[in-house]
């Protein structure tokens, strides 16, 4: 049932939650011919998967003298064979202010210039996931969701939080951790409901104590720090976004979990193949509509037998025994990779489809590979945005990398007419 019959048909009694019998004046016929029913069409997703640091390119890419179809996989890609046509690998784009090597996620939603803002020698815009977040987020309980890790020392992600920057350029947290991003979907809020009420009054009386300050003085400041209090303000608005968003689903039970809680001392091949499986889980039951996760790598190496760190595995150089590692990574990601494949056309919607054809989901990295910032590692997959599928389709030189998530964001029916400094969409990838 729809989020909106629960809202609707429950009664609401001492901070509890009885559900009314399944009434035909709500739409429900109990002995419906099959000719009568309605069958609801599936909500659009957007995902963005990111491994930090970059690929083995000599083994990740295929050639580019060898387009379309019939490409060869190359042997990074092996695992993914069963569905090499269900994704298309996508060469030649780049962020045009890039400067960073060691930073795979930083910019890799936004493609912002880091000095955009005088004065500060780091600035960021709002980040793709978060573009449809902002036109999705008012279906679901979840905005979105930012999956992320802790294990960020030496993974190539480069400053941030989550994949996520809001619309300040400001970092959003994540879940770190599968047990986390369980419990926050699925288990039961144990305060009563007055006493999550009277939280939520708590922290929106704090909120107008410090808007009031805020204002006596801004009266005093001058124009550059008028604009810092503007900035600060605009945070302040958010979070009472967030808290009237609370407020509004906290009488709605949370979704009834898909999968067991996980174990809470996953990591290696286990954390990433169990985030998965928590990602489609948000996505299957409607938690969210726009999803991203910055996978570990250090615990991710740690967990395939190799004590070499990220960075020192990047930098490989050509026999090495890091080349050796990269190659080994390179492998045990496409592995995972196939298995969310499999994960996403095994989960079937209301009307027959399965989640695969609703869904468009990039998985990649600001980074190619040691210290390559041009053409960026990216692999699109899905039915949602109405991509060319089973392509290895090869772009002009430095296509802005913007130019894909802007026809990702219009595929899924996201109405915005550019993202960061893209030029346009790219009409290659449409059907």
């Amino acid at each position: 049932m729809s989020s909106s019959f629960n809202r609707r048909y429950f009664l609401r009694g001492s901070g509890a939650l009885i559900a009314l019998p399944l009434l035909e004046s709500a739409g429900f016929k109990p002995f419906a011919s099959a000719a009568e029913k309605k069958i609801a069409t599936p909500p659009k997703r957007l995902a963005f998967l990111s491994m930090g640091f970059g690929v083995t390119q000599e083994t990740w890419y295929p050639s580019k003298k060898d387009t379309g179809l019939n490409y060869k996989l190359p042997k990074g890609l092996a695992p993914l064979a069963r569905h090499k046509k269900n994704f298309t690998f996508l060469q030649g784009c780049k962020h045009k202010h890039s400067r960073q090597a060691h930073w795979g996620s930083t910019y890799w939603l936004t493609g912002a210039n880091q000095y955009g803002t005088p004065g500060q020698s780091f600035s960021n815009t709002i980040s793709a996931d978060q573009v449809a977040a902002a036109q999705f987020g008012k279906h679901t309980r979840y905005s979105s969701i930012q999956l992320s890790t802790d294990d960020t020392k030496g993974s190539g992600h480069g400053p941030g939080l989550s994949l996520a920057w809001d619309q300040n350029g400001k970092p959003v947290s994540g879940w770190n951790s599968p047990l986390q991003a369980y419990h926050n979907l699925f288990s039961a809020d144990k305060l009563p409901i007055e006493q999550r009420k009277a939280l939520l009054a708590e922290k929106r009386s704090i909120l107008d104590s410090v808007n009031i300050e805020a204002n006596d003085i801004k009266r005093s400041l001058n124009k550059s720090d008028q604009e810092k209090i503007d900035e600060y303000f605009q945070g302040i608005r958010d979070i009472e976004t967030r808290l009237s968003k609370t407020e509004s689903w906290m009488n709605v039970p949370k979704a009834k979990a898909p999968l067991g809680a996980p174990s809470n001392k996953l990591d290696g091949v286990a954390e990433i193949e169990t985030m998965y499986k928590i990602l489609v889980a948000a996505l299957q039951t409607d938690s969210t509509r726009v999803i991203t996760y910055r996978q570990p790598l250090g615990r991710f190496l740690a967990g395939l037998g190799y004590s070499s760190n990220g960075h020192g595995m990047s930098h490989y150089a050509p026999g090495s025994s890091n080349e050796a590692i990269s190659k080994a990574r390179d492998l045990a990601q496409s592995k995972l990779l196939a298995g969310l494949i499999d994960q996403l056309k095994a989960t079937k919607e209301v009307d027959g489809s399965t989640l695969f054809d609703n869904i468009a989901l990039a998985f990649g990295s600001n980074i190619r590979s040691i210290h390559y910032l041009d053409n960026c590692p990216t692999i699109l997959i899905g039915g949602a945005a109405n991509f060319k599928l089973g392509h290895n389709m090869v772009l002009k030189d430095d296509t802005p990398l913007n130019n894909v998530w802007l026809t990702m964001l219009q595929g899924v029916g996201v109405n915005v007419k550019s993202h960061g400094d893209s030029t346009g969409i790219v009409e290659e990838l449409q059907a």
